[in-house]
């Protein structure tokens, strides 16, 4: 590993002094501002060894051998004494030391950041880039469209917009942010929810006027649902309502199975069988008269919606900005 002015040793014991740095031609010890630029580096290592509970995809996201990693870890635990990570044959995990020292590690990291945009800021002290991540529906159709808001406001940021129904891993994929709709796995993220996301029943007319309009979820063997398989699972997922206080399943028959809203909708307009969507999803086709609300009484329980981020947050503003503009958005468009 090199960097202007030295190079590591294979066993990162300090820094060796290279022609190209005035200092090492006027010192026989390493200059201090890049000591503390390779331990900075070797923070962002640690603190991406925790977050992903891996040195071979710590290696991966870093482009770096292993043996960089593992050796970069070694040095780190000399450098602190003491060990900072258990390591089993399949995962790493952060000591009761590693904690502490990750949550250190993150504010430190953030400073430098913070000092690297000092200067590049916009008039309200924003710049740079905020990476999201959100299902593919609520990009396209609320988000991109009310960009352009976003951007005027604040004309030193930019946005990467992520759109897809697989729950992505924030650090693996880079995001600053997501929108997650659906119950939470535990984690250490930091969670905003902003609400529940209400599921309807829906057909074509066309559907109806062939087979007749269900009254009750258990009349459904004598009908064709639209399963859609789980992002997360790729397994067709039951059609669920809500009982008694009680969540029911059941399989109805299917002809197609899908994995994206955006076929599972089509499929219900060309009369394919009956599907649970989220309401905002579909108010413009029941507003035309394309597809009617069936079994109103018997819905899937309402989805929460939450907005994750890391708490290593060198954007922590950036982001911070984004999700204070999002949350209004999204609540007056998809949760209403």
């Amino acid at each position: 590993m090199e960097r202007a002015g030295y190079r590591l040793t294979e066993h990162n014991k300090g820094c060796i002094p290279d022609d190209t740095c005035q200092e090492s031609r006027t010192n026989s010890g390493p200059c201090s501002a890049e000591i503390f630029l390779d331990r900075i580096d070797l923070f962002r290592i640690f603190t991406r060894v925790v977050e992903t509970s891996s040195f071979t995809r710590t290696a991966d996201m870093l482009n770096m051998p292993r043996s960089t990693i593992s050796t970069a870890i070694r040095d780190l635990e000399t450098r602190a004494g003491t060990r900072l990570l258990a390591r089993t044959t399949r995962a790493v995990s952060p000591t009761q030391d590693g904690l502490a020292f990750y949550k250190r590690c993150l504010r430190v990291i953030g400073e430098v950041e913070d000092i690297e945009t000092l200067f590049r800021k916009d008039r309200d002290g924003l710049s740079g880039v905020v990476r999201v991540n959100m299902p593919g529906r609520i990009g396209r159709l609320i988000v991109a469209p009310a960009l352009p808001d976003f951007l005027s406001r604040h004309p030193g940021l930019s946005v990467d917009l992520g759109v897809t129904d697989r729950a992505i891993n924030l650090v693996e994929d880079r995001a600053d942010c997501v929108l997650r709709v659906g119950p939470l796995q535990d984690s250490g993220l930091i969670s905003r929810r902003i609400g529940e996301l209400n599921l309807i029943n829906v057909a074509s007319a066309a559907y109806l006027d062939q087979f007749g309009c269900p009254a009750h979820p258990d009349a459904l063997n004598d009908h064709y649902v639209v399963r859609y398989a789980s992002p997360v699972t790729g397994r067709p997922e039951d059609w669920e309502w809500q009982e008694g206080g009680e969540t029911k399943t059941a399989s109805p028959p299917s002809r197609v199975t899908v994995d994206n809203a955006e076929a599972l909708i089509a499929c219900c307009l060309a009369g394919l069988g009956l599907i649970q969507i989220p309401a905002y999803d579909v108010q413009q086709h029941i507003q035309a008269g394309e597809l009617v609300s069936v079994m109103p009484e018997w819905c899937a329980e309402a989805l929460p919606m939450t907005i994750l981020y890391p708490h290593r947050h060198s954007a922590g503003d950036r982001v911070t900005t984004f999700v204070d503009w999002l949350e209004p958005l999204i609540k007056s468009h998809v949760l209403t």
